[in-house]
């Protein structure tokens, strides 16, 4: 019997409140576009990649990204920081920009097999499955892999990165939709702790994942890890369902029980229920910890020629003051002690 406790503090917000709330919402100066201006002249002509915390020098930003760092950990679990002005710059500058940033607030991890450390998401239109990973199903439909509903124009349903924080900027918006929808796992977990604790302890068990698409070419690689988990008083959920659904799909795996199959759904409803939808504006920053926050994006459709076709840069992070997990996650994690690097893709062959 797992000790089932309500997770307390910050991070168990509820999306009415956050709504109306102001505290995760940062903005930019006109100082600190400058001071960011002139770190972008220290390191234009070099690769983005190759942008790194000593040669992008924020000092003024230092006590802000500090405080970002901090909120992302210890407080709500998640930051909009506005007012980046992409219209004044390049691609090639505003990549720069944002891996520059980055790497004050953690450090970039890989995102994929392929070893990308910043992908463009946007709607790639067709053949995605073909490029990114599909499963040709029984009755010929086409099930995707997590990978290629990213890049596609699709609803996305609520889940977490493989990263302590997930950023997103924002460099152009959609003709219509593609709003993100946040929402605290916490208070999730401490919903369906009040309402049906039976399930609450059937997440902390493990469940079969697969590995396919961004990390595995096949759907075939399997590991097991729980939906809820906690470690001295901090709190972690990693769910995504489509890993969950492409490891039932493999034969030999385990299908769910009846009760982590029930609970599953509450948590899908709950998310739903208790979760608010934000709008992202050209210039927006975003970053969440997946932690103690899940995501979700509605559908979307573009209209590139009027400048409408969505595109957010992404960076997954480790950051230095991010928590320790529970015994066990260092299959998905491989670290798991606090303040350590961890996440990612490991750059191996599956």
């Amino acid at each position: 019997m797992t000790d089932l406790r309500p997770i307390p503090g910050p991070c168990a917000w509820l999306g009415k409140d956050m709504a109306r709330s102001s505290r995760w919402i940062r903005h930019l100066s006109p100082a600190s576009i400058g001071e960011i201006d002139a770190a972008l002249n220290s390191v234009r002509g070099l690769p983005w990649q190759k942008v790194a915390r000593e040669n992008f020098p924020l000092p003024g930003l230092d006590n802000q990204i500090a405080e970002i760092r901090e909120e992302l950990e210890n407080g709500c679990g998640m930051v909009k920081l506005a007012g980046l002005p992409v219209e004044r710059y390049t691609a090639d500058d505003l990549r720069r920009i944002w891996y520059g940033l980055g790497c004050h607030l953690g450090a970039p991890v890989f995102q994929n097999r392929s070893g990308e450390l910043m992908r463009d998401i946007r709607d790639e239109g067709m053949g995605i499955g073909e490029r990114y990973g599909q499963i040709e199903k029984q009755d010929g439909d086409k099930f995707l892999s997590s990978y290629a509903r990213t890049l596609s124009n699709g609803q996305l349903r609520f889940h977490t990165d493989r990263c302590d924080v997930v950023g997103l900027l924002c460099v152009r918006q959609a003709k219509s939709g593609g709003l993100s929808r946040l929402c605290s796992s916490a208070a999730v977990h401490n919903e369906m702790l009040k309402r049906r604790p039976d399930l609450a302890e059937a997440l902390y068990q493990d469940i079969h994942r697969s590995r396919f698409g961004e990390e595995a070419k096949t759907p075939d690689v399997v590991y097991k890890l729980p939906v809820f988990g906690a470690r001295d008083g901090k709190f972690t959920s990693h769910y995504s369902l489509t890993y969950i659904e492409t490891a039932e799909m493999q034969p030999g795996v385990p299908k769910l029980t009846d009760a982590q199959r029930e609970a599953i759904g509450m948590l899908m409803a709950l998310a739903n229920e208790l979760s608010f939808d934000m709008s992202f504006e050209p210039g927006d920053m975003q970053f969440l910890n997946n932690h103690v926050v899940y995501h979700a994006r509605t559908a979307f459709e573009d209209n590139a020629s009027s400048g409408q076709d969505r595109l957010l840069y992404r960076l997954w992070l480790t950051v230095p003051n991010n928590r320790a997990l529970p015994k066990g996650h260092e299959v998905l994690w491989r670290e798991i002690e606090a303040g350590r690097p961890r996440g990612g893709i490991g750059q191996f062959t599956m």
